[in-house]
């Protein structure tokens, strides 16, 4: 190999490398994002943790009666259940997102998936205690009403049992349409922000 072939081979080295800086700064552009994601999970599990913890002293605030308490607790215990077992998966989600480091357009690919497939599994953990919140809201409800009246289960009237399942209904589908929003202002959108980093660095 001649000075010529080296002095070429320098030039075309040179000329791959111009756009290196533009897809560094794209990818520094979805740190943003992705900071926000972090934060937003952060403040996620204190919430969860203090909501557990104020859900524990419901009977002692509302004084239940003994029998009410021990149905209360075995509901409860099955809520914490659930809720260790989704709040480890997003411990770990949020630990490797914390670990991340986006340096390469792969990086960001798996990153923006791994997000997408949380956000669903935050959805699966939001439904799965919407029965709960559900059962939380109606017994409150009906503890409530009983201090002022005598309430009897078999003589409540067929009237009143549609409008029960009625309230049902609308806790679910309201805490559903909740969820959704709740996922797509938090992360949505930042995921989206993400993709779009994606987008402009594939059609370099």
């Amino acid at each position: 190999m001649d000075f010529n072939d080296i002095q070429n081979a320098w030039n075309n080295d040179k000329n791959e490398n111009v756009t290196l800086p533009t897809n560094l700064e794209k990818l520094q552009a979805a740190n943003t994002p992705l900071d926000k994601i972090r934060k937003n999970l952060k403040n996620e599990f204190i919430y969860q943790i203090i909501s557990i913890v104020v859900l524990a002293f419901v009977p002692l605030l509302y004084g239940f009666s003994k029998s009410i308490t021990i149905l209360y607790f075995t509901l409860f215990s099955i809520f914490v259940a659930i809720c260790v077992y989704y709040l480890l998966k997003l411990y770990f989600f949020y630990k490797r997102i914390n670990n991340v480091m986006l340096n390469t357009k792969d990086s960001l690919y798996e990153t923006y998936f791994d997000i997408r497939l949380n956000m669903e599994i935050y959805k699966t953990f939001g439904f799965a205690l919407t029965p709960f919140l559900v059962l939380f809201l109606v017994g409150l409800m009906y503890f409530e009403i009983s201090k002022t009246q005598e309430i009897v289960l078999n003589n409540l009237q067929n009237s009143h049992l549609i409008i029960l399942f009625v309230l049902i209904a609308f806790c679910i589908l309201f805490m559903g349409i909740a969820l959704e929003w709740w996922v797509k202002y938090f992360y949505g959108k930042y995921a989206k922000e993400i993709k779009k980093v994606l987008e402009e660095l594939k059609e370099q």
